[in-house]
């Protein structure tokens, strides 16, 4: 039965969530809305619409701990994960909201929506790499068992050489900047994993309730086991709640485990989920699919087949349909060496590994790693970093000095000395060789939440294609950039 899809901006829903609902400029929710948030919501993206689906029905939002202040900074769980974008925001969204609200909304709390909380936090210049990159400040020790030290190099947020914030301060911390990842689609991020990772050649992470391992898959480092553990950690410090009960937890897990995200329709290439087309698209695919199912070259892709938009055509939908059907046919078959990537080269494949975009991202229906997915593509680190190649260009981002110590296992590409503006997995493992390690974002919805990378460097889906051919040397023509920028974008 063709699945029936209703405009979040015709269902009768109260005045507060109305207003959000209503109007392009303004779909974000602002935490303490009240009103029933739809089960079906479709919402303008730079290249067509994406599709949420909430398959236990609607939502009422007020005194929902998700879309309620639970802490002292007046957010909510809903301030960083926005249907209108994916589950996530989009940097333009931030920009946007700050015109609107005159810097005022919760996102900007100085917590982690500022640059550091003690620059004045009236001024744009603090919110710099929200407002820019769409990024959130991420604050860790480093790690007791760290192999590793780390100096500051340069710090233009000037949070890691604050004496109050900094590395040096009472309270000695790594300030990093990431894009907060997508909260849908859950039940493929946290799809349980092995006992043993295979490609790190140790123990998973444990439930702490059920003791049983976990995929570890759905934060950029890896840092907490279950969405449980995340929404206390979040609650706690990006929310700044002085407490959070079981029962809140409970139905922030509940709501963000039945929300599926994906685009439902292109303005070139039409409904994306319409009967007889590639059965990946829409968010109710995403619902439908069984998670934990890994793609194969030969006879089960990771979004399956497009061969119905294969089928000669002359009208500009069809030739659009083809391009991304030849898209997702160099994503799936395009060969090329992927080299010096921890994780990767480094675990026994080759180096380098004559392979395709799938050996990687193999997890069918996103794209992901089934294993743990952290890797060194190269994104943080110099001098594959996405950051300005000259010392002398402009940066935005802190870059650290990590200098392993002489009894640990080096980076396999970098040795004992790498300069990186976020260590990644390694503040969290104390690893050398885990420096620069990000676990892989999920694709779907991308058209909704630009820019990319856990840095937000990509601002366009061009420039993240661009940092790809470069890096592995694909050697992609304009023609098949163009293709796999329209196959990502209907994701």
């Amino acid at each position: 039965m063709k699945h029936l899809w209703i405009c979040a901006s015709i269902v009768g829903v109260s005045a507060t969530a109305l207003t959000w609902a209503q109007q392009p400029s303004a779909n974000w929710i602002t935490a303490g809305s009240s009103g029933m948030l739809p089960a079906q919501m479709e919402f303008a993206t730079p290249t067509g619409k994406v599709g949420v689906l909430l398959t236990g029905g609607p939502v009422e939002m007020k005194d929902h701990p998700f879309f309620t202040p639970l802490g002292s900074n007046r957010r909510a769980c809903v301030t960083c994960h926005q249907p209108a974008y994916g589950m996530s925001f989009s940097a333009e969204a931030a920009r946007e909201l700050w015109r609107r609200t005159n810097g005022k909304d919760p996102l900007f709390a100085a917590i982690d929506g500022s640059n550091c909380p003690d620059q004045p936090q009236e001024l744009e210049s603090s919110h710099s790499l929200l407002l820019n990159r769409g990024l959130i400040r991420v604050y860790l020790p480093i790690p007791k068992n760290a192999e590793f030290s780390i100096e500051v190099v340069s710090d233009p947020p000037a949070c890691n050489t604050s004496p109050t914030y900094g590395l040096k301060s009472a309270n000695p911390m790594v300030s990093v900047y990431r894009r907060p990842r997508m909260a849908a689609n859950l039940k493929y991020v946290t799809n349980p994993g092995p006992a043993i990772v295979l490609k790190l050649g140790a123990l998973a992470d444990k439930d702490p309730v059920t003791g049983r391992p976990v995929g570890m898959n759905f934060m950029a480092d890896a840092r907490e086991a279950t969405l449980t553990t995340q929404a206390r950690s979040a609650s706690l410090g990006h929310i700044q709640a002085a407490s959070v009960t079981d029962e809140q937890l409970r139905r922030i897990v509940d709501f963000e485990s039945q929300v599926y995200v994906a685009e439902i329709s292109d303005r070139n290439g039409g409904n994306l989920a319409e009967p007889g087309g590639p059965a990946s698209l829409g968010p109710k695919a995403m619902a439908d699919h069984k998670p934990g199912v890994l793609g194969d070259n030969d006879y089960d892709p990771v979004f399956m087949l497009f061969d119905a938009w294969k089928k000669p055509g002359h009208t500009p939908q069809d030739q659009f349909r083809a391009s991304v059907a030849r898209g997702a046919d160099i994503f799936m078959f395009r060969q090329f060496w992927l080299r010096d990537a921890t994780h990767i080269n480094s675990i026994g494949l080759g180096n380098p590994l004559k392979r395709t975009c799938a050996t990687c991202h193999n997890a069918q229906m996103t794209g992901q790693d089934l294993s743990a997915g952290w890797v060194d593509l190269g994104t943080t680190n110099y001098p594959r970093w996405t950051e300005p190649p000259l010392y002398s260009a402009a940066q935005e981002l802190p870059v650290f000095k990590v200098t392993c110590k002489p009894s640990a296992s080096p980076h396999p590409y970098l040795g004992r000395v790498i300069y990186t503006t976020d260590p990644g997995r390694a503040l969290i493992s104390g690893r050398c060789v885990d420096v620069g390690s990000i676990v892989m974002q999920q694709f779907r919805g991308l058209a909704a939440r630009a820019p990319y990378f856990s840095n937000g460097s990509a601002k366009n889906l061009r420039e993240l294609v661009d940092y790809y051919d470069r890096r592995f040397e694909m050697r992609l023509s304009e023609t098949e950039k163009q293709d796999l920028i329209n196959f990502l974008g209907v994701l």
